[in-house]
This record gives C-alpha cells, sequence and structure tokens, in this order.
C-alpha cells in the first residue's frame, strides 16, 4: 500500500539502492511508476505492507517500510531486490554494487570503486570532513539525519590516515 513518503514515521524502515550514474529525467518518470506500482502490490505472506520510496539527487533509490503498520519478512524482502533487479536490467543501470562509495566534492556527487576511495582517503583527496554518503543507515530518521555526514563520522572513516 503506497503512501506519500513524508507520511512514513520516522522509523520506518529504509533501503538505499545508488546508481553508478545519474537518473535521466525519463528514468525517474519510469522508477516512479514503477515503485509506486511495486509498493502498492508489496506484501508480507498475503497481508499488506505500508510503503514508499523517494529520489534523492537523481542517483538514489530509496525504498521505505512502516513497519508499525506490518514488519517485512525475508520474502518481502526479496521481491523489494528483484524489483530493484528489475529496474537495473531495464534501465542498464547499477543499483546493487555495494563497492561503490559516493561522496560530495562541494556540490558535485562523485561515485568510485572502494579500492579508489581508498587511494583518495591515502593521498588526502578525501579527509574526515568530506561529506559522504552512509548507505548502511537503516530508518528514515537514519536517512534524514545521518545519511550525509563527515567520513569521521561513518563507516569510511577506517580508510581515513
Amino acid at each position: 500500500m503506497f503512501t506519500a513518503y513524508k507520511n512514513l514515521p520516522s522509523n520506518s524502515r529504509v533501503w538505499i539502492y545508488q546508481s553508478d550514474r545519474e537518473f535521466t529525467s525519463k528514468e525517474i518518470e519510469i522508477i516512479s511508476a514503477k515503485a509506486e506500482d511495486f509498493i502498492n502490490q508489496w506484501t508480507r505472506h498475503g497481508d499488506d505492507l505500508k510503503g514508499s520510496f523517494t529520489i534523492k539527487y537523481n542517483q538514489f533509490l530509496v525504498l521505505a517500510v512502516d513497519e508499525s503498520f506490518n514488519n517485512v519478512s525475508g520474502c518481502s524482502i526479496d521481491s523489494s531486490v528483484r524489483f530493484v533487479q528489475q529496474l537495473q536490467n531495464e534501465l542498464q543501470l547499477d543499483l546493487m554494487n555495494k563497492m561503490n562509495v559516493t561522496f560530495k566534492d562541494h556540490d558535485n556527487i562523485n561515485l568510485v570503486k572502494l579500492p579508489d576511495f581508498q587511494k583518495f582517503a591515502k593521498d588526502k583527496k578525501v579527509t574526515s570532513e568530506t561529506i559522504v554518503f552512509n548507505n548502511m543507515v537503516n530508518t528514515k530518521e537514519e536517512f534524514e539525519n545521518n545519511w550525509e555526514v563527515p567520513a569521521k563520522q561513518s563507516w569510511h572513516k577506517r580508510f581515513l590516515v
């Protein structure tokens, strides 16, 4: 059951999928329509899930579920992963590569492979103050408050010199 993202409670569970490139405006239309359709039929063992999505910086798809309405199950998470895989295939995107790291350089969003991020940190092109995207956050509240953070406040800090 789809609801507006802003209407979800702060403890809603989120999954962040970062693309290997920016979405085009046409792709955003497609992703939005398909995400709403998916959420409207998303269930847990036959029970509706109350969910939503948001797209950030034309590069991140965030799926969210209000678990105070119904908890997600392994099967419902699997169905969301299949949905994202279908989007990847249809739009020729990479949304699931956990070895890609994103960070900001002023207003630019950079996506690099993890070894390159490690090299940037070693070369001090990335510092403890560099804004990174912590895609490991689990709730809407964490997403809104701790997703874009200085590297020193994220798992990225382990690579800083």
